[in-house]
């Protein structure tokens, strides 16, 4: 696995990247994991989860499998209501909500489609109903999207110290949405993650005069 490291007041915050949207953190002697999906990694043979962070309920973000092989009678999992009814005991969050969750905040902020469309008037994501999720590690505010394209309540995040953002088409954003979408809360760095085929390559270049902000590229395809 991939992994940075990540100095927060504290201790370290270690970021593993496992592929699409699936991470696993570990800080404070506690493991969180967001989006697990077995195709992305084998779960019988990662840490149990103190925490799990699911963003919808499509299957490339929720895996019942791979929730399953890191649960324990102790994990807090945390989801929008449509996770919550497929996962018995979820702590329900919708947009907006903050809530403390075995000692991290975390807040549920709107993930949604405005151009891409699975059909004239549908949404891949419709407004309202997926999370993407800023949690805080000490001094560190981290942004997980979700599946969610340049939405204007971007404008309203703050203090954002690390952001990831998904890049594929039809479902996300393209590298000019990335962009955009970068620039209206500035994180100090940018993991583009939901890679599918897009060419990164493309975003290192559109954020190549955004000094103050750092792009990471790893593999989350």
């Amino acid at each position: 696995m991939e992994s940075d490291t990540i100095k927060t007041s504290k201790g370290d915050l270690v970021i593993h990247f496992l592929g699409h949207s699936s991470l696993m953190m570990t800080w404070g002697g506690k493991t969180i994991h967001s989006d697990p999906v077995s195709s992305e990694a084998d779960y019988a043979k990662l840490a149990k989860a103190d925490i799990i962070l699911i963003s919808h309920d499509h299957y490339d973000h929720l895996d019942l499998k791979a929730v399953s092989q890191i649960q324990t009678d102790a994990t807090k999992i945390v989801g929008n209501p449509d996770v919550a009814r497929q996962v018995h005991g979820a702590i329900v969050l919708k947009n907006g909500e903050t809530r403390t969750v075995d000692g991290l905040p975390v807040e549920a902020v709107p993930a949604y489609n405005i151009k891409h469309m699975a059909s004239p008037g549908k949404p891949f994501h419709p407004k309202g109903v997926g999370n993407g999720y800023v949690v805080t590690f000490g001094d560190k505010r981290v942004y997980l999207a979700g599946d969610t394209e340049n939405i204007p309540e971007m404008r309203q995040l703050a203090n954002i110290d690390i952001a990831f953002l998904p890049i594929n088409l039809p479902y996300t954003m393209t590298p000019e949405m990335v962009a955009d979408a970068a620039r209206m809360f500035r994180p100090k760095v940018l993991y583009p993650y939901h890679q599918g085929e897009t060419d990164t390559a493309k975003l290192l270049a559109l954020m190549k005069n955004e000094k103050d902000i750092d792009v990471r590229i790893r593999t989350m395809k």
